[in-house]
């Protein structure tokens, strides 16, 4: 038995598992993996305050619905990993018209919370379409850049445009205005590296400023967090405060794991400020490694996307590791009190059923783009799996 688990994986395994091994980027799955288990472990010191706070009799509610999310979102990213281009594009495609389909009822059929309309609730659980949607546009849109890039009368430029703007239009309509800025960015990443001229770059980027600036006098919400942030003394910093509390409770190493006491007094302690939770009880050590841990997975990510032949390859996964990267930043921020405060989870730490199985798919599209296959990588076109590490 111990034989046949040794030469499950051998280089001269052709099924379709054996092949993906010897193809997928190990650095990235193991640290993605990582990842997800640092996720469930911050669960369980976070749960118990969590579902004191709102009433749970299990303390461990959160934590046990967490690693249900965790399996499942590893899962998908598995399945996902193990798709061709073609097949990340036609999944891309109809995800995106699925999710905008559910974003369009959500005003009549949605979930309402904190003075915002984007989740689908049914039975207990709830799903947030614009999480699974944000993957789905940088794909397509990286699609159309490179069709466009082609030359053979695909407006693929247009339509890209057009596939943002509506995701755009009914993630306001929510509101939701951080996740806006989040597909902006990644949009914009992918607009650059389709090699389009620095001018449309620069047009992009003021009109993409002017369009920000504007929510402040356009939503109620964004006027007061901004103004929260520039003055402080003057408004209810009620949970930053207790955040930033916390993070400096834990020191250098932390005061250990379910020792932390700050954390209960942090409201949304197993979602958005789990960052807190993870610097409380392991320390700031702890804090540069989970940070290390999400560049090392961002600018390997871009190193593989960065060696790829194909343009639209190279776009969408370089896009998606935008994705990632800049949604762990801005989480973290908040949680520094860096910029206004915004509900963003941290990937694969924060609690969320719809934001662990976006991550999962998110990742999973990423892994699948960048995996070797023939011409992939390299001038000549040649490929072995012996070359799988590299």
């Amino acid at each position: 038995m111990a034989s046949n688990a040794t030469h499950a994986f051998a280089r001269t395994d052709r099924t379709a598992l054996g092949i993906w091994w010897w193809t997928t980027d190990r650095w990235l799955l193991g640290a993605t993996a990582l990842l997800v288990t640092l996720g469930m472990l911050l669960s369980f010191a976070s749960s118990p305050a969590a579902a004191q706070r709102i009433g749970i009799d299990d303390q461990f509610h959160f934590a046990i619905r967490m690693c249900f999310f965790a399996t499942a979102s590893s899962v998908v990213m598995l399945m996902v990993s193990m798709l061709s281009p073609k097949g990340i594009r036609r999944a891309a495609f109809f995800i995106y018209i699925v999710a905008i389909a559910i974003m369009i009822a959500l005003p009549f059929i949605g979930h309402n919370a904190k003075g915002a309309t984007r989740w689908l609730q049914f039975g207990g659980f709830t799903l947030q379409p614009s999480e699974f949607m944000k993957p789905a546009l940088i794909v397509l849109v990286s699609w159309m850049f490179s069709e466009g890039q082609k030359g053979e009368g695909v407006p693929g430029v247009s339509i890209a445009f057009l596939l943002y703007f509506i995701a755009v239009a009914l993630l306001l309509v929510q509101p939701d205005v951080g996740q806006t800025v989040l597909i902006t960015i990644a949009f914009g990443a992918a607009f650059w590296m389709a090699g389009v001229p620095i001018s449309w770059i620069m047009g992009l980027g003021a009109v993409a400023l002017a369009g920000l600036g504007s929510t402040y006098f356009l939503f109620d919400h964004v006027h007061a967090r901004v103004q929260k942030f520039l003055s402080p003394d003057q408004a209810d910093t009620h949970q930053i405060t207790r955040a930033a509390e916390a993070i400096r409770a834990g020191g250098l190493f932390g005061r250990g794991p379910g020792e932390g006491v700050m954390k209960r007094h942090v409201p949304d302690l197993h979602t958005d400020f789990i960052y807190s939770v993870a610097a409380e009880e392991y320390g700031l050590i702890f804090s540069w490694c989970l940070i290390a841990l999400f560049a090392f997975v961002v600018v390997r990510g871009l190193y593989k996307a960065m060696k790829l032949n194909d343009p639209f390859e190279q776009v969408a996964a370089a896009g998606l590791f935008v994705l990632v990267g800049q949604q762990a930043i801005i989480n973290i921020a908040v949680n520094l009190n860096m910029i206004p405060t915004k509900g963003m989870t941290l990937p694969f730490i924060s609690y969320g059923g719809s934001s662990m199985l976006a991550m999962g798919l998110t990742l999973g599209m990423a892994l699948a783009l960048v995996r070797k296959r023939p011409g992939a990588y390299g001038a000549t076109g040649e490929f072995s799996l012996g070359g799988a590490f590299a």
